[in-house]
């Protein structure tokens, strides 16, 4: 079994930057992929970004194109989200996700471990 901590998750102001972090424990495996979904009030999971260790590609849904940055450290396994010019629209609960090959990274049947979640809220 693995276990997955997010933290970060806070209110920020619109235009803001915040970094979640997630790590995880239990039976790792050598190689794995680790990414973020996000859920808002009365809509769909939605994709935000992915990456694969060891080959440290990342992989990014439309919502976090050339805003959020995702990074791993699978010496540790752990992943960041760096969210840069937050939006109202990007509040949201963000749950970090665990496999150890998922072949569509945007589909949330494809992964194995999930997080509680961690909320961010981007208000003025």
């Amino acid at each position: 079994q693995v276990q997955l901590e997010e933290s970060g998750g806070r209110w920020i102001q619109t235009g803001g930057s915040l970094r979640l972090s997630c790590t995880a424990s239990g039976r790792t495996s050598a190689t794995y992929a680790m990414g973020w979904f996000r859920q808002a009030p009365g809509k769909n999971q939605e994709f935000v970004a992915a990456i694969r260790w060891p080959d440290d590609s990342p992989f990014y849904g439309g919502a976090a194109q050339g805003r959020f940055t995702i990074a791993i450290n699978g010496a540790e396994t752990t992943v960041y989200l760096q969210m840069n010019r937050l939006e109202p629209e990007d509040t949201a609960v963000y749950y970090c996700t665990m496999a150890h090959s998922p072949e569509n990274l945007s589909d949330p049947s494809q992964w194995t471990y999930w997080g509680q979640g961690t909320q961010v809220t981007v208000s003025s």
